[in-house]
């Protein structure tokens, strides 16, 4: 008798290569940018880690062997903002994505608060995307909901205020811009951005 009748697929032997295949391409970008230097290699591992962690965490599990229930897929969707939603799932949601907002601008030659936003809106709407891709195919465990999606934006917010804020610590900022992939441009806020669209 199988000991996987419905063909779970394992997370480590996915996500592990995947985390790999990631670092090997940052560290090439940084190389050919020729900008590569230890702590940026620590960025390039730090980066790789959370994404394989993220993607086994939120994705899986995933099933090539799902039982066909006989009727028609209907996707399950959250989209109604606070209800039926645990204080402990937002509080995970938010730790969750407050290592995004500080890895973000770490990666960004300009980063502000609306490309920092953005992108951290972007990074959890892929995620809710790819959950209700595993629910139509794999039979995956997780319901894309709103829920998720708002507050994880507000982990991305939160971590990059963590990130100004250590930019504001004398002797932190500098061991902060030590890992920057870019050493050219200070963070900016929305107003710096409009003003500096103004004066050009």
């Amino acid at each position: 008798m199988s000991t996987n009748p419905f063909g779970e697929v394992p997370v480590l032997p996915v996500a592990i290569p995947l985390g790999i295949a990631l670092f090997v391409l940052l560290i090439a970008v940084l190389a050919r940018r020729h900008k590569l230097t230890w702590a940026r290699a620590v960025t390039a591992v730090v980066v790789a880690v959370y994404a394989a962690g993220i993607f086994a965490n939120t994705i899986f599990p995933i099933y090539l062997s799902p039982v066909d229930s006989g009727e028609p897929w209907t996707p399950k969707l959250a989209m109604v903002p606070f209800y039926d939603y645990e204080v402990d799932d937002a509080l995970m949601n938010i730790a969750v994505f407050v290592p995004l907002g500080v890895l973000i601008p770490l990666l960004m030659r300009r980063p502000y608060w609306v490309k920092v936003v953005l992108t951290a809106v972007s990074v959890s709407l892929g995620i809710e995307l790819a959950q209700l891709v595993a629910q139509a195919f794999f039979a995956g465990g997780h319901i894309a909901d709103v829920n998720d999606l708002m507050w994880n934006t507000v982990g991305g917010v939160a971590g990059y205020a963590v990130y100004l804020l250590a930019l504001r610590i004398p002797g932190l900022s500098s061991l902060v811009r030590l890992f920057r992939w870019h050493d050219d441009a200070a963070p900016r806020t929305v107003a710096s951005a409009r003003h500096a669209g103004t004066a050009s």
